[in-house]
C-alpha cells in the first residue's frame, strides 16, 4: 500500500490549490457539518430548532457524498494504487450513514432515537477524518492546482443537483448511483423546497424538470472530468 500524503486538514487554501480547489471546497464543507452537528447537541436551541438543523445536516450530507461517489472515487481509483481500498472503506462509511439516517427519518417517534443520531454524527465524522487524511491527499498528491480547480468545478455541479435524502438502495458507484439517485433527487428537492399541497400537475412538471435537469449536469460533470484525466 502506498503511504498516506499529508492530511489535508492542516493546511491552506494555496497548499490545496486554491479556494476554488476539491480540497478547499470540501474543506468548507467538513467544519460547517461539524458545527451543525454540535448545534443539534447543544441544550439551548429554542423549540422547533434541532428539526431545522437537521433537515440540514441530512441535505448537506447526502448531496455531499453522491458528488463525492460520482466524480471524486472513480477518479481516486484511476490514479492511486490503493485507491480501490480506500473508496470501497467510505463507500461503506457512507452506506452505514444511509442506512442509519433512513432509520432515523422514517421512526419519528422512536425512543431509541437520539441514540441513532449520535451514532450517525460518529460516522459521519470518522468519514470527514477518513477523507481529510487518506483519500483527499492523494488528489493532491496526483494533481495541480488548476485540475484541482476542475474538479471542484464538477463536484460543485453534481452536488448542486443530487440527492440530498437517504436513498440506501442506490448504489455507491457510477453509473447505478446517477441511474438510480438523479430522478431521485428531483423528489428530495421538492420535498425539501416546494409546498406539499400545491397543485399536483405543477409538481409533476418540476419533478420531470428537475430529472432532466439533474441528469443532464451528472453526465456532463462526469465526462469533464474524465476527459481531463
Amino acid at each position: 500500500m502506498t503511504a498516506p500524503a499529508v492530511s489535508i486538514s492542516g493546511l491552506d487554501a494555496d497548499a490545496l490549490g486554491g479556494d476554488d480547489s476539491i480540497l478547499m471546497r470540501q474543506r468548507r464543507d467538513h467544519p460547517r457539518l461539524d458545527a451543525m452537528m454540535n448545534r443539534y447537541l447543544s441544550e439551548d436551541l429554542p423549540p422547533g430548532e434541532p428539526d431545522a438543523v437537521w433537515s440540514d445536516i441530512v441535505q448537506l450530507v447526502f448531496s455531499h457524498a453522491f458528488a463525492e461517489e460520482t466524480v471524486l472515487w472513480p477518479l481516486l481509483r484511476r490514479i492511486a494504487p490503493d485507491g480501490e481500498e480506500l473508496t470501497r472503506r467510505v463507500e461503506e462509511e457512507h452506506q452505514a450513514i444511509n442506512e442509519l439516517i433512513a432509520r432515523i427519518e422514517h421512526s419519528p417517534g422512536d425512543p431509541r432515537r437520539a441514540e441513532w443520531i449520535r451514532q450517525a454524527f460518529t460516522l459521519i465524522r470518522q468519514d470527514i477524518r477518513d477523507e481529510e487524511d487518506e483519500l483527499l491527499p492523494r488528489l493532491r498528491t496526483a494533481f495541480g492546482d488548476r485540475r484541482l480547480r476542475r474538479v471542484g468545478a464538477a463536484w460543485e455541479a453534481v452536488r448542486a443537483t443530487a440527492p440530498s435524502r437517504p436513498h440506501p438502495g442506490v448504489p455507491r458507484r457510477p453509473p447505478g448511483n446517477a441511474i438510480r439517485g438523479v430522478p431521485l433527487s428531483a423528489f428530495d428537492r421538492l420535498r425539501d423546497l416546494a409546498p406539499v399541497g400545491g397543485p399536483a400537475t405543477r409538481r409533476a412538471a418540476l419533478t420531470a424538470a428537475g430529472a432532466l435537469a439533474a441528469a443532464g449536469t451528472v453526465t456532463l460533470a462526469v465526462r469533464a472530468t474524465r476527459r481531463s484525466g
